[in-house]
């Protein structure tokens, strides 16, 4: 079992700077132990306290160090990432920041991770991600982590895969459910999509996940639950019984096209440092829905979606921000909030109900 770096009495460490982030890097790779410790060094808030080869040397390290936040490698000799994370969760959670290869396997077990209490996953450096890239990415993720609440896991069985039939061709439907969310977003929107039927309104999802990690995700979220999730592509149609992803690296935006709306991927600048980025999508469902769309921002770090939201509910749409007790980081939903973009706050177990709810209510002619 892991000790409590912070010991019995809750002790201040000795050293600490107020306001600086401790972090401890753990992998089993000197080079990339290096890279972050350098990435992350270039940040006056956060500071390098140590690193770590395996889970074995990590738990010495977190007792002595007693960092605030966790880089962790999920692919480590004598212990894996994974077996780590969950001893770690049960015992004496912490914030931990997944680190992980650009692969189909590796953003796999890394969804794992985040199910077993990782609150960000990030992309390993390599030749894919340039080093002002991993320090950009590598500094959000950390600072989102530092405010994240984390609490103690127990183990769960995996849900069941679901049974459910195919869709059928369906015509357009008249309402449209936008969601948005960041950190702790991959838990909350499974939350979410769980209690939608099989026939629910056509959905557009932006998460803030790396490029590659995000069709690992729509298919985790396919086996759970009732209505079809996939990884959106240009010229998808947004129909219902659907939930379209958008992928990593890229926008997301939403076009009427007729008596139907088209799901557009798309290149362009960073919005918020992200892209995808939730504004780029609830402006455009704002734009080309109006008052047939619902939406709702869900637990992330930072302001992505709050104007979109806004513009969303100036354009006559019902909108949710989920509320600060069940959100990992009440971040983007405390923005929207301060904006008077949201109709409603409310806990996350309540906002698939509303919005299914005012699916149902007055509808509207699409105009071309």
């Amino acid at each position: 079992m892991l000790a409590s770096p912070h010991g019995a009495t809750g002790a201040a460490v000795p050293g600490r700077t107020p306001g600086v982030i401790r972090v401890l890097v753990v992998d089993d790779s000197a080079l990339v132990r290096r890279i972050l410790t350098d990435a992350l060094s270039k940040h006056e808030d956060i500071e390098v306290v140590g690193t770590a080869t395996d889970p074995y040397v990590a738990r010495e390290r977190i007792a002595q160090l007693r960092p605030d936040v966790i880089t962790l490698d999920i692919e480590m000799p004598r212990m894996d990432g994974l077996s780590f994370l969950s001893k770690l969760m049960r015992h004496f959670p912490l914030p931990v920041v997944v680190c992980s290869s650009l692969t189909p396997q590796n953003s796999e077990t890394a969804l794992r991770a985040l199910s077993l209490g990782a609150v960000e996953v990030i992309a390993k450096p390599g030749s894919s991600l340039a080093a002002g890239d991993v320090a950009e990415e590598l500094a959000r993720a950390v600072r989102a982590a530092s405010h994240a609440r984390v609490t103690k896991r127990v183990d769960a069985p995996e849900p069941p895969a679901v049974l459910r039939p195919a869709i059928a061709t369906i015509d357009s439907t008249n309402k449209l459910i936008a969601l948005g969310a960041s950190t702790g977003g991959t838990q909350a929107l499974e939350v979410v999509l769980r209690r939608f039927p099989v026939d629910a309104p056509g959905t557009v999802i932006v998460q803030h996940m790396p490029e590659h990690f995000t069709a690992s995700f729509a298919k985790r979220l396919d086996s759970v639950c009732q209505m079809r999730v996939q990884e959106a592509k240009d010229g998808d149609y947004v129909v219902p019984g659907l939930a379209l992803v958008a992928p990593g690296g890229k926008h997301l935006v939403v076009q009427a096209s007729g008596a139907r709306w088209v799901a557009r991927v798309k290149d362009g600048p960073k919005v918020h440092h992200q892209r995808p980025a939730v504004d780029v999508l609830f402006q455009s469902v704002a734009r080309s829905a109006g008052r047939n769309a619902v939406g709702a921002i869900l637990t992330g770090m930072g302001a992505d979606g709050a104007k979109g939201m806004l513009a969303m509910r100036e354009a006559g749409a019902y909108t949710v921000a989920q509320n600060e007790e069940t959100c990992v980081v009440y971040g983007m939903p405390r923005e929207a909030v301060k904006l008077e973009a949201a109709v409603d706050v409310l806990a996350l177990e309540r906002i698939a109900e509303a919005l299914l709810t005012h699916t149902h209510s007055s509808v509207h002619a699409l105009t071309p």
